[in-house]
């Protein structure tokens, strides 16, 4: 099973909130399934987008899951939609590179941000998500603030970040997993060249 149907078995098994099948409709008419997840630090390739939401998925539940205190569809929600300001937000393009070897330049691919919708990145997927079903408040404060101190808005220090994790240990919990899908399971996913 491939990363885009296993996304989508996890979806429809686990989320049933009322504008569930409508959002997944939309995921599927937009680029979400063959977008990358960055343009060259982690997934950086066709796909990369929705391999690393199964993986932040696949995390969160491994690590972070317990069934006494979390909900399973809370989980899914977050994991597999957290990044969905992404879609629609890269661009395939080509530049030129020297190639060591022949000392002829060549061209190739790359992704390139073309962002239409300049809202943020967690706060956007929040928007997007809520389009069409309702987030609790702890869903939409993981979805967020999964960037933690990585997010632009927070760069310096924020009291806002430290009260959602206070506060919001789901938050936390989306954090850490989307830190270990990026930087531990997904090292090395890049198929584009980085230069």
């Amino acid at each position: 099973m491939g990363y885009k149907e296993e996304f989508i078995s996890i979806y429809r098994e686990k989320i049933h909130r009322e504008g569930s099948a409508r959002l997944l409709e939309w995921l599927e008419k937009t680029d979400f399934f063959d977008a990358p997840a960055s343009t060259k630090f982690h997934c950086a390739c066709k796909g990369g987008l929705v391999q690393h939401s199964v993986n932040v998925y696949r995390v969160l539940m491994e690590k972070h899951f317990d069934p006494e205190t979390d909900n399973e569809e809370t989980f899914a929600l977050c994991a597999l939609l957290h990044d969905i300001c992404k879609a629609q937000f890269y661009k395939e393009s080509t530049r030129n590179v020297k190639n060591d070897e022949t000392g002829r330049w060549e061209k190739v691919p790359f992704y390139q941000v073309e962002d239409s919708f300049p809202y943020g990145h967690g706060e956007k997927s929040v928007f997007l998500i809520e389009r069409f079903l309702r987030l609790k408040t702890s869903e939409a404060m993981a979805i967020r603030w999964h960037m933690g101190g990585f997010d632009d808005s927070v760069r310096g220090g924020s009291f806002a970040l430290t009260l959602a994790f206070e506060k919001y240990p789901l938050a936390v919990k989306l954090h850490l997993a989307d830190l270990e899908s990026t930087y531990l399971r997904e090292r090395g996913t890049s198929a584009v060249p980085h230069r």
